[in-house]
């Protein structure tokens, strides 16, 4: 479905509707040049109801009578070939005298759904809405009663012979049902009688639809089943996997010449309640034409179905099995496999016999497992990179533009290219020699799996320009029979999707620089106080023996407060010198030498530092800040040479350049056009020095513990722009937060790191990038400069069709990433991916990546609250989300015709989910009372880089139930694979039971109010009874064995997330408000302040997909 002109409104939980501004595109205010040596450089149309492969059951709304009727509007326009087929023929009489009236149907609308949720559902456009039936063995509902106006006679229109199913039929009789958008011209409607001499055709303009109370009678019986059979509404049946082709189109003409043809126009569709008699059943065994095994009618199941069809329950209608000519043959295997295997259905509606209405929770599907690696991928293109390194968000590329405005997800890719990689399978390092590294000479190319060579093997080809290039004398290699090369499986650049290139010296600017870290210190009052810099101190020293490249590491310390002081750890002196500079207007540095120095040469010297640092500034009473000149002084000593910047600031700076003014409990602004403004950087000094670290290769780290106002906003652009991380610590106290810190600042200071690194992501022919998202600084349009990147930091990125139409088969994609290892080599490691080109919506859908899309979603609706409302960004991703299923609905709107069900596809079973979770995240939910500006900042900042599988771990967390394993007997190697899964409810939580959340960031240990008191002794060491205050108890590890058994299970729960530490928060049942800040609030399926259940938000999906579009 393409949208064009105004679009509609989406609902946003308990938010009211608006319009949605355009995606701004991400623009970098920082360009500079690139690294030298590196690089050369359609009319809206009316959507149908949501068509299902289950049975009709719907939510009457209270309140109102089963006679009660809903007036259907047509546009008044031509409709086209998917349109025309909802139409359905009036319904004829049995024979005899009398007639057992039709069952009569309410539509579902808006209202209805009102009195299901407290929230209001905002007036929309009429909606087609979902019917619903009698409930299984009851009687059709009573005839509405009144008096109708006299009805003239309308004559029915015979059918010709019914279609045969089976290939030995004749192309004219064949009927398949459409799976594809290729069977009609996309923006084409029937205009005139579609087929020549068709003398009984309807008209083709646009046909009144008639009043609720029809002034025809009921049309004359036809003796012809398949004429029933489309009087009817459709009822699908229970059908193998392999009874429609998946992708066979309708063909324009279905029967030539025929005089019975369906009509080409809008025609008007027969109302929904009237009293036509309902037509007698077709006395023909329901399954005969199927070699699916029968199941007997039942009452309609509320289930997610997952790879198999559940039959409805009869209503009183034909089914779709007797629509089969009695004459016909038995099915062939395999024709309807694509088709069941492309979506799956979710009912939405009432069972017989059940008191509520909407959907049954249970059925609700839920990423109870961890996230799988879409590694399917492989079994088609085994020359791929692993999807741990580069996941497209669908691994099927749009041949056209008019099928990207029908996608209406991101189109993108999410790289991750340094992520760690199991033991033995490692990317390998590649060292060509004296032939140097290959590349193509047009477009710079690395020479890779997917290039073909040939001449003998003289030339090869570039698989993404299509340049045929020479091969170097050094690297040529005769070719087979095949045309192989006979080397191919001894070059890993040639046999593997990822491989590590070792960079000649004209791929250095300069020598490699070695590890360099500086650590820039807040020594105020309250950094003192609650032990931040005791701490700090001592982890720094623990780490200094585990340094990457040692013993080239050189190490810097400058600590401030109202001053600054410097630090001479000349290797020739015992103990460090402190020199202090009090002039913050002109920064000058006391001495040129020695400030920054080799840690193996100065080790004596910085291990006294460290050790009298905390005991230096006990007594301190300065509550000032200078940050900033504090920053120039560092970038003054590192731009030689570059490296990683270490901010710790516990105190808003307020002296020098760079200081900042309170501004987070500025309440005019939330909910106001300005709100974003809390969410940007206020100063642009910090933008300005972002700019210079970037230029000079520096990156910057952030750690931040104050318990007031920080303006994460402005410290985090440092971060942001350099390729570094924000570490945020909210009322920082060592006792409790302690062990957190020191597991976070190991890992940064000893996991493997990538220097001065410059990366590069291309792409054949017809595609390009537009749009980054991340942390790093674009210096040109498809060219990011990372002064530091590591294995816990992942990229996005936007592509877009360069050309109207893409002619290839396939597109290929390129990494590359430039840099220096801590050991001094400069390398370039490339990731290269292939993926096919597609004219089928559906086959896009498909081949789509959850992740991904997700992973995409959530950086672009961060990026939107920087400059707009939350409210905005949350509707944005509301309306991709609606957008897309609806179009998705479009796709299978003849198949299933019901309206009691909401399909979606089958690799995006978990995406409105996802997208409800996001909205509810620190980042994103509520307004100035869920969360402070500093903690939005920080958690925007922190899912800006995070991997997929951190991603969708922090969007659905695990909730599991500890307390029965712990009581087992000893076996830790199997705790882990014990545990099951719950949703993420309240009803999940048994008063007598102990449960551990985990969202990658956090443990939370949820104990019942009827937690048996021994096991509370065993774990905490302290009793309930006592009223402690949980939020000062640290969980350590006791003598006995359930307190054992519980530690091996956490520490191994981290190693599974070893990108941060998660603390583990002891809370206990009613324990408030910690219990519902901690944990009630993140039970994502619940009804929290302002948003939807999960259960709620399914209906609301539901009744926004019907909407006419």
């Amino acid at each position: 479905m393409h949208l064009v002109g105004e679009e509609r409104k989406a609902n946003l939980p308990g938010q009211p509707s608006m319009a949605f501004p355009a995606i701004p595109q991400t623009l970098t205010p920082f360009v500079s040049d690139p690294e030298a040596g590196f690089e050369s450089s359609t009319p809206s149309g009316t959507a149908t109801p949501f068509l299902s492969s289950g049975p009709v059951s719907g939510p009457r709304p209270l309140g109102v009578s089963q006679t009660q009727t809903t007036m259907q509007t047509f546009p008044s326009r031509p409709m086209s070939g998917y349109e025309m087929l909802e139409y359905r023929m009036p319904s004829p009489p049995p024979a005899g005298p009398s007639s057992t009236p039709m069952p009569s149907y309410l539509a579902q609308g808006a209202s209805s759904y009102q009195q299901l949720s407290p929230f209001p559902v905002l007036p929309t456009a009429q909606a087609v809405q979902p019917l619903r039936g009698p409930s299984l063995g009851a009687p059709p509902f009573p005839a509405p009663t009144g008096s109708f106006r006299p009805q003239t006679q309308i004559s029915s229109v015979p059918l010709g012979a019914p279609p045969q199913i089976g290939n030995s039929l004749a192309p004219k009789a064949n009927m398949s049902l459409p799976t594809s958008e290729s069977s009609l011209p996309p923006h084409k409607p029937f205009s005139q009688s579609p087929w020549p001499g068709n003398t009984n055709a309807f008209p083709s303009g646009n046909v009144p639809q008639p009043p609720l109370e029809s002034q025809f009678p009921s049309p004359r019986p036809v003796s012809q089943s398949p004429l029933q059979a489309y009087s009817a509404p459709y009822m699908p049946l229970p059908m193998s996997e392999t009874s429609l082709p998946p992708h066979k189109p309708f063909s324009q003409s279905p029967w030539p010449g025929n005089p019975n043809a369906f009509p080409s126009g809008n025609v008007p569709q027969p109302p929904l309640e009237s009293q036509f008699p309902s037509p007698r059943p077709v006395p023909q065994p329901p399954l005969q034409a199927y070699s699916a095994p029968y199941v007997p009618p039942q009452a309609p199941p509320l289930n997610v179905h997952q790879g198999s069809y559940v039959p409805p329950a009869p209503l009183g209608f034909n089914s779709r099995e007797q629509m089969q000519y009695s004459g016909t043959g038995p099915q062939l295997e395999g024709t309807i496999q694509g088709l069941l295997e492309d979506f799956q259905s979710l009912s939405v509606g009432s069972s017989p016999g059940m008191l509520d209405q909407g959907i049954d929770p249970e059925t609700l599907p839920r990423p109870l497992d961890v996230d799988q690696e879409p590694i399917s991928v492989l079994e088609k293109y085994p020359l791929n990179c692993h999807p741990r390194y580069l996941r497209l968000t669908t691994h099927a590329i749009p041949s056209s533009q008019s099928l990207l405005s029908r996608w209406h997800l991101p189109l993108g890719a999410v790289v991750h290219p340094l992520a760690e990689a199991p033991d033995g399978e490692e990317v390998q390092v590649v060292n060509v020699g004296c032939a140097g590294v290959i590349r193509c000479r047009r477009c710079q190319t690395y020479v890779n799996p997917y290039v073909t060579f040939m001449d003998a093997g003289r030339k090869w080809w570039c698989n993404l320009c299509s340049l045929l290039n020479d091969v170097p004398g050094e690297y040529f290699c005769p070719l087979d029979a095949n045309g192989r090369r006979c080397d191919v499986d001894q070059r890993p650049e040639l046999s593997r999707g990822s491989v590590e290139f070792a960079a000649p010296a004209e791929y250095m600017r300069r020598p490699p620089i070695p590890p360099i870290y500086f650590f820039l210190i807040d020594v105020s009052l309250t950094a003192v106080q609650n032990g931040f810099l005791e701490t700090i101190a001592t982890t720094i020293k623990s780490c200094l023996d585990g340094f990457p490249g040692s013993p080239r590491t050189l190490i810097a310390f400058l600590t401030f407060d109202s001053r600054l002081h410097f630090y001479s750890l000349k290797s020739s002196l015992s103990q460090p010198q402190m020199m202090v500079v009090s002039d913050l207007e002109d920064i000058f540095l006391p001495m040129h030498d020695d400030l920054l120095v080799n840690l193996a040469d100065s080790r004596t010297a910085i291990d006294t530092l460290l050790d009298s640092l905390p005991s230096m500034f006990q007594h301190t009473v300065d509550v000032e800040s200078a940050l900033g000149p504090a920053l120039l002084a560092a970038h003054m000593i590192m731009r030689q040479l570059g490296g990683k910047l270490l901010v710790f600031q516990n105190t808003l700076p307020s002296l020098g350049v760079g200081r900042l003014r309170l501004r987070g409990n500025d309440l005019c602004i939330h909910g106001t056009d300005k709100e974003h403004t809390l969410r940007i950087p206020e100063e642009p000094f910090y933008k300005q020095m972002a700019a210079e670290f970037t230029k000079n290769h520096i990156a910057v780290d952030i750690y931040a513990f104050s318990d007031k106002y920080s303006d994460i906003a402005s410290l985090g652009s440092l971060a942001k722009y350099t390729g570094g991380q924000v570490y945020y610590y909210p009322s920082f106290q060592a006792t409790i937060h302690g062990q957190k810190l020191r597991y976070e600042l190991t890992r940064n200071l000893t996991r493997e790191t990538a220097w001065e690194a410059v990366m590069r992501i291309r792409c054949g022919k017809g595609l390009r990038f537009t749009t980054y998202h991340g942390h790093f600084m674009v210096r040109s349009t498809d060219f990011l400069e990372l002064p530091a990147v590591d294995c816990d930091k992942a990229f996005a990125m936007q592509f877009s069709l360069d050309e109207t139409l893409i002619t290839a088969q396939t597109i290929y994609f390129q990494v590359a990433l430039l840099y220096t290892s801590s050991s001094g080599e400069r390398r370039i490691r490339v990731h290269t991916a292939a993926a096919p080109v597609v004219s089928d919506l559906g086959e896009m859908y498909r081949q789509a990546d959850s992740g991904a899309i997700v992973s995409m979603m959530s950086r672009l609706a961060i990026e939107k609250t920087l400059s707009g409302k939350l409210e905005d960004a949350r509707q944005f991703l509301q309306l991709k989300l609606m957008r897309s299923l609806r179009e998705y609905r479009n796709l299978y709107v003849v198949q299933h015709r019901l309206g009691g069900r909401l399909i979606y596809p089958e690799s995006l079973k978990y995406l409105a989910l996802y997208i409800l979770s996001l909205c509810k995240t620190l980042a994103l939910r509520g307004g100035y009372a869920e969360a402070s500006p500093d903690e939005r900042c920080a958690a925007g900042y922190s899912m800006m880089i995070l991997p997929i599988g951190g991603m969708l771990k922090l969007l659905y967390p695990t909730l599991v139930r500890i307390d029965e394993i712990l009581l087992k007997a000893p076996d830790n190697s199997e705790l882990l694979n014990e545990l099951k899964s719950l949703p993420l409810t309240k009803e999940s939580l048994d008063a007598g039971g102990l449960y551990l959340y985990n969202d990658g960031f956090s443990l939370i240990l949820w104990c019942g109010r009827m937690l048996s008191a021994g096991i509370v002794k065993n774990i905490l060491g302290i009793d309930f009874s006592t009223s402690p205050d949980l939020s000062k108890v640290t969980l350590f590890e006791h003598d006995n064995e359930i307190s054992r058994k519980l530690t091996s299970m956490l520490t191994k729960i981290r190693k599974s997330h070893p990108y941060n530490y998660q603390l583990c928060h002891i809370v206990r049942q009613d324990e408030q408000p910690r219990e519902t800040s901690l944990l009630l609030s993140n039970l994502v399926e619940d009804q929290t302040a302002g948003t939807f259940s999960y259960r709620d938000w399914m209906l609301q999906i539901f009744l926004q997909t019907q909407q006419i579009s």
